[in-house]
């Protein structure tokens, strides 16, 4: 089914497409040599150049230029071999130039395609218009002072890729699946690390809502939204209004909207700007950029593996679901970890302990896969003792919680507690025989035909030995026996 958002006159079709700014993985700006790290000291990375200093003339960054090009390898783009900067005219007090040199009419990047599949099993393409390069502006802090707002110019000239999608998204889980994956292939290959908290990934929704078969109606944009949740209820709360508005006689007008996640509405900020409103001119001070091909086919050859490759040897080399596929290869660290521990051992038996124990100790103790006290070399050693015997799966259980806690190696552990299993068969068939002599009701039911019963012989024979008999020698003893 669809997604609609119902209004008085019947369903209505959501129509929304993405502008997504990330941050471009970096040593130094897009057109100076100031650092473009983040979470320095206000105004401690800045050149003149930032600043707008008059006669400051900018310098192409060539990291820069590479990382959009692998960008747009990774989304199967076109990559423009030659491109050109504008000037795009407008004034913030946090944008010293009274300008930002963006592309307008030739980006480096055209046309792409991003695949993502939805809760459904389905998978939907969602077209890529263009990735663009341009320069960040500074930020305007309104919280340091009571009448006065600073400036802080350490983002100023940071770049940026622009990655604009086609209007192709038609529901908010559409929404923040295009962006996860996005995300994902940023990260994979290490052009943007995606962290949207910080504000290094963030999205300007274009929303408008239409009967089935209408053409395009007009469009509002909602800026600046720092979360992917935040995305899919802003398109839920803007998709609504427009409803409401077209239902009760009015007419949506096009302007730029903010959403409120408190509130969980959009609100106006200003009538939108159309490209003449900028001014753009070809930036004067940078000449046109021209790519060689044999330098793209080597970025290309240099490409790491991507999430939908990895998922689908994810399937073909370990044999795994789609869905363990697909959670695994979500991110790199976990892509990565999973692989270390399923070398050489069962990959089905790696992915359940990696998406399953794994994952609810680092969501229970609020680490990553990078500050985990279990390493991927800890994690296999503890399958290798269940594979060889060492111990069973239930104490594996117990010593895996000991490593969340203390870090430790997993034979240590079962060393110091002296958990390894029992698989002497004398020990066991005396086990087995005093509670057969214990419960011998029991035993004449399970004679007379409850085989439900076997498990209760399993479970007490595994209590009297302390959770360490090996469950394959007691089941076979115990049905020795009980026969």
């Amino acid at each position: 089914m669809a997604y609609a958002i119902e209004g008085a006159t019947g369903p209505w079709e959501v129509v929304v497409g993405l502008e997504v700014h990330a941050q471009v993985i970096s040593e130094s700006k897009l057109f100076s040599g100031s650092s473009a790290a983040f979470g320095a000291e206000p105004n401690t990375h800045v050149s003149f150049i930032d600043a707008g200093f008059p006669g400051m003339l900018p310098v192409i960054n060539r990291a820069c230029v590479a990382q959009a090009v692998r960008t747009g390898l990774g989304l199967n783009a076109e990559i423009h071999k030659v491109s050109r900067f504008d000037r795009k005219n407008y004034f913030y007090a946090d944008m010293p130039q009274g300008y930002q040199i963006s592309q307008f009419e030739h980006p480096i990047v055209g046309t792409g395609i991003v695949e993502v599949e939805l809760s459904d099993g389905s998978v939907k393409r969602i077209g890529v218009t263009r990735l663009h390069l341009e320069q960040d502006a500074g930020k305007s802090l309104h919280d340091q002072h009571p009448t006065k707002t600073f400036v802080d110019l350490n983002r100023s000239g940071v770049p940026l890729m622009e990655i604009v999608s086609e209007p192709d998204i038609r529901s908010p889980e559409e929404a923040g699946a295009y962006l996860r994956k996005l995300r994902s292939i940023l990260r994979y290959l290490g052009t943007c690390d995606g962290n949207m908290e910080e504000g290094s990934m963030r999205a300007d929704v274009n929303v408008s809502v239409r009967k089935a078969g209408e053409p395009y109606r007009t469009r509002c944009e909602v800026k600046n939204v720092n979360s992917i949740r935040f995305v899919m209820q802003a398109i839920e709360a803007e998709a609504a209004r427009q409803v409401e508005v077209w239902e009760s006689g009015g007419e949506v007008k096009q302007e730029t909207r903010l959403f409120d996640p408190n509130r969980g509405v959009t609100r106006s900020m200003r009538s939108k700007e159309d490209a003449h409103d900028y001014r753009y001119f070809p930036e004067p001070d940078l000449l046109p950029l021209v790519l060689e091909q044999n330098w793209i086919d080597a970025l290309k050859a240099a490409l790491p593996e991507l999430p939908d490759a990895k998922k689908a040897r994810f399937r073909s080399e370990y044999g795994l679901t789609a869905y363990d596929a697909a959670v695994l290869v979500a991110e790199k660290a976990t892509a990565d970890f999973f692989e270390a521990v399923a070398k050489g051992r069962d990959p089905k038996i790696a992915a359940n302990w990696v998406t399953g124990d794994f994952f609810a100790a680092l969501n229970r103790t609020g680490k990553t896969i990078e500050t985990s006290p279990v390493s991927a070399a800890n994690l296999g050693a503890l399958l290798d003792l269940m594979a060889n015997n060492t111990i069973n799966g239930r104490i594996a259980k117990d010593v895996f919680e000991a490593m969340v806690e203390t870090g430790k190696d997993p034979a240590e552990i079962v060393e110091e507690k002296g958990l390894k299993q029992v698989t002497d068969t004398g020990a066991i068939d005396a086990a087995v025989d005093a509670i057969i002599a214990a419960n011998a009701d029991k035993v004449a039911e399970y004679r007379s035909g409850k085989d439900k019963l076997f498990g209760f012989f399993v479970g007490q024979t595994m209590k009297a030995m302390g959770g360490k008999g090996n469950p394959a020698l007691i089941n076979e003893t115990l049905k020795r026996r009980l026969s």
